[in-house]
Parts: C-alpha cells; structure tokens; sequence
C-alpha cells in the first residue's frame, strides 16, 4: 500500500470514530516548528512504505509523535474525509483522545432516514472520541468507547445506527469494532504516551 494508502487509511479510522484525531498543538509553537514536524512526519510515512517493499523489512522501529501527526493532518497533506476538519490527537498507553470538528451534512451527503435519532448528526459539530487502538501480528484493532458531540455524550443505540447507514457503505470493514490489516507489512502498531511506534517485519 502506497503512503496514500496510508492516508486512507487512517481517514477510514477516522470517520468511523468521528474523527480520531490530533492533540491540540501548543500555541507557543511557531509555524515554522509545525512545518518541520508536518515534513518530519512525511519522511517517515515514506519510510515505512519504502520499508515494506523489502523482502526484509528493517524491524527498527519507526516512531511518529502526537507533534508530528498533528501537524501532518494540519498541513493539508492528509486525504481527509470530506465534511472533516480541524483533528485533534492525545495518545495514552492503548487509547486514543480525539477531538474534530465535523461537518456531518457533507459526511452524510445530506441523507438523513426517519429514525429521530439521526437528527443529532445534522450541522456542523466538535465531536469527541475515546477508543482504544492497537496493532499486533499485521492486525489493527479499533474500538470504540464512547463519542460526545458538543460535549454530549452520543447514546450508543444512535452511534450504532449512525455507523450501520452512513459508515458501513463506504467503509464495509470499519465500525465501533474495526479488525483490519495493517499494510506495508506492519507487524504491530503500539500506541504509547504522546506517540505510535510501529514495527515492521
């Protein structure tokens, strides 16, 4: 898979979570900081795809820090899902915090059923998400805990059917529990304190 691949990838993640995403950055940063830590991020997401076209992968591991994904997503580099702006990681041991603002008309092309409940995805929103992610024998695994909109908390009956009508069409594999392999034979993926390190064999 291509470093674009990549990228898909990780917006498949991110709209089956509503945006799992990036770490507010410090406003003490200048945008020259961010700027190399967006390039520094490109390095190695072209790394690991040069990586994993060897027969044997170099097992160093390849780590990318909260600074550097989030300022790869705010550069405009990142193949967003459209209607999806503004990502926000923190990473803890196993978890993902993320925060975005999500434009859920363009998301759902403006295709709304009956149920009453869909009426909490219209407009535009600061949408919030725990999971816990982890990577290991060339699987990733995805799972929801919770999702807020404007600091609510979204009934798990809702998120399920939102999932079910507006998710699982485009992206059959991806739900509140994702299971799906990791390319460019990345063996495991940990998700630590303020970084991703990820292993390939």
């Amino acid at each position: 898979m291509s470093v674009t691949g990549i990228r898909n990838l990780l917006a498949c993640i991110l709209v089956a979570v509503f945006a799992i995403a990036l770490w507010p950055q410090a406003a003490s940063h200048t945008q020259a900081t961010y700027d190399a830590a967006a390039h520094s991020a490109e390095r190695k997401f072209n790394h690991i795809e040069q990586n994993g076209k060897l027969a044997h992968p170099d097992s160093t591991p390849t780590v990318l820090t909260e600074r550097e994904i989030n300022a790869w997503f705010s550069s405009g580099q990142a193949d967003l899902p459209k209607g999806v702006r503004n990502l926000r990681l923190q990473a803890d041991p196993g978890i993902i915090h993320g925060t975005a603002d999500v434009d859920f008309d363009q998301v759902t092309g403006g295709r709304y059923s009956g149920n009453p409940l869909m009426s909490l995805f219209s407009g535009v929103h600061q949408v919030t998400a725990d999971a816990h992610a982890q990577g290991a024998n060339g699987v990733g695994q995805v799972h929801i805990d919770s999702v807020s909109l404007d600091g609510v908390a979204v009934p798990r009956m809702a998120l399920e059917y939102f999932v079910d009508h507006y998710i699982h069409p485009k992206y059959p594999d991806l739900g509140i529990d994702s299971r799906f392999k990791l390319p460019n034979r990345i063996d495991g993926a940990d998700v630590g304190s303020h970084q991703v390190t990820i292993i390939q064999r």
